[in-house]
């Protein structure tokens, strides 16, 4: 969060994300934007994560003090990616 490596936002991440590796989305994003950010991810064949919860609760687990309705990370190793993905698949399944 630091380092720059993320765009915090709606409209920051849709802006930035063709630069990015993985789009991580609050359920407190409205239809029409979630729609937008999900074909403009698509278009740039990047990853999305629907995180379950609200965007004041991914700013508090970002370490914010502010809500984050999304964000996208930029700079990711493909390791990493591939757990976070593998693990976020997981639990839709369940």
């Amino acid at each position: 969060m630091e380092d720059n490596d993320c765009s915090l936002g709606t409209k920051e991440v849709v802006t930035s994300i063709k630069n990015s590796k993985l789009v991580i989305l609050s359920d407190s994003i409205p239809k029409n934007i979630l729609q937008k950010i999900h074909e403009t991810a698509k278009n740039s064949k990047v990853p999305t994560i629907n995180f379950k919860g609200s965007s004041v609760a991914l700013g508090r687990l970002c370490g914010t003090q502010f809500r984050i309705s999304a964000l996208s990370l930029k700079t990711l190793s493909d390791t990493n990616l591939k757990s976070i993905l593998k693990e976020a698949q997981q639990e839709t399944q369940e």
